[in-house]
């Protein structure tokens, strides 16, 4: 049996859960019991999938991620999606959607962290 070698993808934060309750409602992962203003653990549903690991810092975000995380919508469309996000507290950073219903849109959570919401795998089999 092979072992995800990737545990948890940690996250500098300003406020932990704030952040990690913004990243359960994209994600679908499930908040520990243990949380506190320190750190915050998100637990996948879906075994051997790593974690999402918040980690209080005392500074803002200063500068753009060298690494994101590229969202594709469990249920219903990209911009269905973004639009939840935007819900959310998230913003668009940079559209890149074309006419043809290609591209991806690039958001910032509530504390500034890029990721990427692509088209869903519904909108790619169509396609």
């Amino acid at each position: 049996m092979t072992v995800n070698p990737i545990r948890h993808i940690t996250i500098d934060a300003h406020d932990t859960l704030k952040l990690a309750r913004f990243w359960a409602q994209v994600t679908g992962y499930r908040l520990a019991d243990d949380c506190d203003a320190e750190e915050a653990l998100l637990t996948s549903p879906l075994d051997g999938s790593p974690g999402m690991l918040f980690i209080a810092v005392p500074e803002p975000k200063s500068a753009k991620n060298r690494m994101h995380l590229d969202i594709q919508p469990p249920a219903g469309t990209r911009d269905e999606f973004v639009e939840r996000m935007l819900r959310l507290g998230a913003s668009v950073h940079e559209d890149h959607r074309a006419g043809d219903g290609t591209g991806w849109v690039t958001m910032l959570d509530p504390e500034g962290n890029e990721f990427c919401v692509e088209r869903s795998a519904a909108e790619r089999a169509a396609a």
